[in-house]
């Protein structure tokens, strides 16, 4: 079987709606790759902040230790996450160390416990937003967020928006931006895998595919909120390039026969199929193939 696309980048979100992460490979996991969306911002009632309320999170970049993605690493006493934003100092949070429990804690339809990161991060995070902000992490121990049944039953997240992994191609964002008076750059849609070699919106068909020798089910068109239309260089939203999506890649361009819900689509959402397999030794990397196992004839055909 010829491959229909390679892997162009892998990006990691370690905060939700924080800056992402380049990598050259990423550990897979059932939840998505390792680190991914693993931190959330909230507000003094535990509730999650994202970019649709507070895009000045786009400005905050995050560091992990550059052996973070190295198949089995473990952090050590001395192992950190650096966070940076403009005039403020670097917080540096401790990625082992034992941590209070904070309760409430909720994001979209799900509630439940995290692990709070303490109370330098809550200053930096209240002092950077300008209202009381703290910074948890998911408790993985004991809590279980759940992928929507009726799309992926029996798949699990951390604080991603829904699904484990955003799949989007080079070629699709090719496409778009040739409509667009001022081209916008990958990081404006958060995928996970960035692919390269197939043709526009190829990935809209996919419902089963092979990276390496790994198995991922395509479960659902990316339908896509306001953050696309915020500049993550500067934070500030515009109306593009959603205008122009949604003339298009709405589901009444795509799906004319179906239920109108008003959405906009790009890229798709995937889970690890193989994950029986989880452990050690499970790393996707750039260059990596990509193969189509199973594909519908046309995006009304697939599940958004």
């Amino acid at each position: 079987m010829e491959p229909a696309a390679k892997v162009a980048s892998i990006f990691i979100y370690p905060i939700k709606s924080c800056r992402g992460i380049s990598v050259s490979q990423a550990s897979l996991a059932p939840t998505g790759f390792r680190w991914d969306r693993n931190w959330l911002v909230v507000n003094s009632k535990g509730r999650a902040y994202t970019q649709r309320v507070e895009p000045k999170l786009a400005l905050v970049e995050v560091e992990l230790p550059h052996e973070a993605c190295l198949d089995g690493w473990e952090p050590t006493a001395n192992s950190f996450m650096e966070i940076k934003a403009p005039r403020m100092g670097v917080l540096k949070i401790p990625l082992a160390k034992a941590h209070e429990v904070a309760d409430n804690i909720s994001v979209w339809e799900w509630s439940g416990s995290a692990l709070d990161e303490g109370a330098e991060a809550a200053r930096w995070f209240s002092d950077f937003l300008g209202k009381p902000s703290r910074l948890v992490r998911f408790n993985a121990a004991s809590e279980t967020r759940a992928v929507d049944p009726n799309y992926a039953r029996g798949h699990r997240v951390m604080f991603s928006d829904g699904y484990p992994f955003l799949l989007l191609s080079q070629g699709s964002l090719d496409a778009l931006n040739k409509l667009l008076k001022e081209p916008v750059p990958v990081n404006r849609f958060r995928p996970n895998i960035f692919i390269d070699g197939c043709e526009p919106f190829s990935e809209d068909l996919w419902t089963e595919i092979r990276i390496n020798k790994y198995t991922f089910e395509g479960v659902k068109l990316c339908s896509r909120c306001k953050v696309p239309t915020i500049d993550q260089a500067t934070g500030v939203a515009s109306s593009e390039p959603n205008g122009t999506l949604m003339k298009i890649r709405s589901d009444n361009v795509l799906r004319p026969s179906k239920k109108q819900q008003g959405k906009i689509y790009f890229g798709q959402n995937l889970v690890w199929k193989d994950n029986l397999n989880e452990g050690k030794g499970n790393i996707v990397k750039l260059g990596d193939p990509v193969f189509v196992v199973k594909n519908v004839s046309s995006a009304a055909e697939a599940a958004a």
